[in-house]
């Protein structure tokens, strides 16, 4: 079982997985885009570590992150999940997946493009509502129009997401099928990268 819709190439992930060397894939995007589910299925298709952030959040804190943003705040709760963050991406190669807000925080932004290799899982709102008006566990969402709220955080967060190393659009297919094409996508990126590599050298 490969994780992901068994169409990957075996040289896909053999290239994708020198494309990482040592270091952490992070997958970074709003809440409901796939990024653990993904994940983790990219982690089993490179027989490499799957984490969260924000489980591994809530197992140093042993709170929960709606609890962690009740009792602190959300600026406290940033600064922690960068403290975490930070620690995580210091030993790899592992496939991390990242709250929605920890690749809007410049500090831990920066630090993922200069250690790891970043990909974006981008949702159309209609996607991402669909999934995240499932469950009341979103602290961000607690308001009186959670999808308007949902609305402005997209517009605010894109542009900044846009920075990662690969986007790949999130949509309803199987998760598998998603995975395959960030293997996909990192393999492409890896040839493109040596091709003009070699472009160079000519």
């Amino acid at each position: 079982m490969t994780g992901t819709d068994d169409s990957t190439p075996p040289g896909d992930i053999e290239t994708a997985r020198r494309l990482l060397g040592r270091r952490n894939l992070v997958f970074v995007g709003l809440m409901g885009a796939g990024k653990s589910a993904v994940g983790r299925l990219v982690a089993q298709g490179l027989n490499i570590p799957f984490v969260d952030s924000d489980h591994e959040i809530e197992r140093v804190s042993r709170m929960s992150v709606p609890e962690l943003f009740q009792a602190y705040g959300e600026p406290e709760f940033r600064a922690l999940e960068a403290r975490v963050i930070k620690r995580l991406l210091k030993t790899g190669p592992r496939v991390l997946s990242t709250g929605g807000g920890a690749f809007i925080n410049e500090e831990t932004r920066a630090l993922v493009l200069r250690s790891g290799f970043s990909v974006w899982l981008k949702a159309d709102l209609d996607v991402l509502w669909e999934r995240v008006s499932k469950r009341d566990s979103r602290p961000l969402l607690k308001t009186e129009n959670p999808r308007a709220t949902l609305s402005k955080l997209l517009d605010i967060r894109y542009p900044i997401y846009a920075a990662a190393d690969l986007t790949v659009q999130s949509r309803d297919v199987p998760k598998e099928a998603i995975a395959a094409e960030v293997i996909a996508s990192l393999a492409a990126h890896a040839r493109a990268t040596k091709a003009q590599e070699q472009e160079k050298l000519a």
